[in-house]
């Protein structure tokens, strides 16, 4: 949280920037730890969770700079544990 924080405020300031919406595949199958995850990425500065397809189990998350979805959801493993 701390990195991320301080990395979308340098990105801010600097202009640098490349805002994108990719796609994201959870492992998770229970709606409620798919919520969660959708949750936990949306209070990672930087990143905003705008759709949520339970059923596909597919996330389409807003990042401000490119990036590989598996570094999206760094916290799937945690919440498959807890939850499922």
């Amino acid at each position: 949280m701390l990195r991320s924080s301080l990395e979308t405020g340098l990105y801010s300031v600097t202009g640098r920037i490349d805002p994108q919406v990719i796609e994201v595949e959870t492992v998770l199958k229970s709606p409620f730890s798919q919520v969660l995850l959708a949750n936990s990425i949306t209070l990672t500065p930087g990143t905003l969770t705008v759709d949520l397809d339970s059923q596909a189990r597919k996330l389409k998350v807003a990042v401000l700079t490119p990036r590989k979805p598996s570094s999206v959801i760094p916290f799937e493993k945690y919440i498959g544990g807890m939850l499922e």
